[in-house]
């Protein structure tokens, strides 16, 4: 662990904060070699630029970094990697640090995905007093590590087995109960539509169950994608667009990584994650474009492209999740091409009935550094779903609101007494910032913890 939560020791080298703004003041109050020397390495504050600023005998007495804010998210994540190899501490002669974020951004910070390749050098550890606020950095940093390894694992060893023992993993460490579905049993347990995308696999498709906590507490339901690879099935993609989808799981991932913080924090919560976990395939058993699949809530989806497979497993999870009547409901998916063209990968799209809870989820994105942004669930275009020969149709009539269409699909299978929030994730970094390598991401982790622990903490 590269964030040691331990009174530092002596040696260890103080890393001390700044801004643009407080940077004149702070600097004005060192010593006269130390404002020369930063001055010479053109060091201003900016942030994530930092400096090493040496000792007498050569080494190094202290370091100084630029940041946004000494609570920003990602603070200190652009010198665990940078600084040489050694022992860290936070430094009292800047901004007074943020134990949360310096243990967070700075855990963040040094995430390699190394399953497979060591990185090419350890990182710098920092030691931080044990305290209850450097502790939930920890444990934020631990779950979107988790969920980052989990995505950026190829599909030849992260199937929907891999994903179930992952979850299991995750009930056991808490006390929570786990239980799976698998491959014919589905049809018996009334999850047809799970199992007709996941049929074609050689690795059987399954239904995940996580619970934990009261019966008598608040219901809250997760529901996370699980697709573990995506060819697009006999709608096949393109070699450019099945690149990547080892990632098709991230919502997965996400929910995951949620449950799991909502359990070590101890919500006052009765806690369901569901995960339809699948590899859609291809194979002679392949469910077909125009096929007619009833699903658990026995409406009838007409099949317009095998490519559009995320909504048709969830459909069946969503509507076992809502016969627990949940008081908020929750479902992560990588779903929609759409939501990307509208948003690029920074910016999640979020749904919802309720126009004042949407502001507040939106709200909390922007102030918490973890963005999502709100797409309506546009009535007249339910149109646009309608099926002919069945009740709806799992594509639009065209590519035009393709993620409006998705979540106005979803939106059959959740009862509209309960609240619930629908969002369509990339789960991935396509370029480099600190504290965010290229690879899978937790997105909207950050967000959704923290409102979970304002409406039910």
């Amino acid at each position: 662990m590269t964030v040691v939560l331990r009174k530092p020791v002596p040696g260890a080298v103080p890393v001390h904060l700044a801004d643009r703004e407080s940077f004149p003041a702070i600097i004005g109050q060192q010593s006269a070699v130390t404002r020369r020397w930063l001055g010479a390495c053109g060091f201003k504050a900016a942030p994530d630029s930092y400096a090493l600023v040496p000792d007498e005998q050569g080494g190094l007495r202290e370091v100084w970094v630029g940041v946004h804010g000494a609570a920003h998210p990602w603070a200190l994540s652009a010198l665990p990697r940078a600084l040489p190899e050694g022992r860290y501490r936070l430094g009292t002669e800047g901004l007074p640090a943020d134990p949360l974020a310096a243990a967070q951004s700075w855990a963040l910070g040094s995430y390699a995905f190394s399953r497979y390749k060591p990185p090419r050098r350890a990182a710098a550890e920092l030691m931080i007093a044990p305290g209850a606020a450097a502790s939930q950095g920890l444990l934020m940093a631990t779950a979107i590590s988790q969920a980052r390894d989990l995505i950026n694992t190829p599909a030849e060893d992260l199937g929907p087995a891999e994903l179930a023992d992952a979850v299991k993993a995750v009930a056991g460490a808490h006390g929570g109960r786990f239980r799976q579905i698998v491959g014919d049993e589905l049809l018996e347990a009334g999850f047809p539509a799970v199992h007709a995308v996941g049929r074609a696999a050689s690795r059987a498709p399954r239904l995940i169950e996580l619970t934990w906590g009261s019966p008598k507490a608040h219901r809250l339901t997760l529901v996370g994608k699980g697709v573990c690879f995506d060819s697009g099935g006999l709608d096949i993609k393109a070699p450019e667009g099945m690149r990547h989808m080892k990632k098709d799981m991230g919502g997965a991932a996400t929910a995951l990584a949620l449950a799991q913080l909502v359990m070590a924090s101890k919500l006052p919560v009765r806690l369901q994650l569901l995960i339809p976990a699948v590899e859609n395939a291809i194979a002679g058993n392949a469910y077909r474009p125009g096929d007619i699949i009833r699903t658990r809530q026995g409406l009838h989806i007409e099949i317009g492209n095998t490519d559009a497979e995320g909504r048709v497993i969830l459909c069946d999870a969503l509507a076992y999740g809502a016969q627990s009547r949940p008081e908020l409901m929750i479902d992560l998916a990588t779903l929609t091409g759409a939501a990307r063209v509208a948003l690029g990968p920074q910016l999640p799209a979020l749904f919802c009935r309720q126009m004042a809870l949407a502001r507040e989820i939106v709200d909390l994105g922007l102030s918490t550094e973890d963005p999502l942004w709100h797409l309506p669930l546009w009535p007249d275009y339910r149109r646009g779903i309608e099926s002919e020969i069945a009740d709806i149709v799992n594509t639009g009539r065209n590519a035009m609101g393709g993620a409006i269409n998705a979540a106005l699909f979803l939106e059959h299978f959740v009862p509209a007494e309960i609240d619930w929030l629908h969002i369509d994730l990339f789960g991935w970094n396509d370029a480099p910032r600190p504290g965010r390598p290229v690879g899978g991401e937790a997105q909207t982790l950050r967000t959704l913890f923290r409102y979970l622990g304002k409406r039910f903490g």
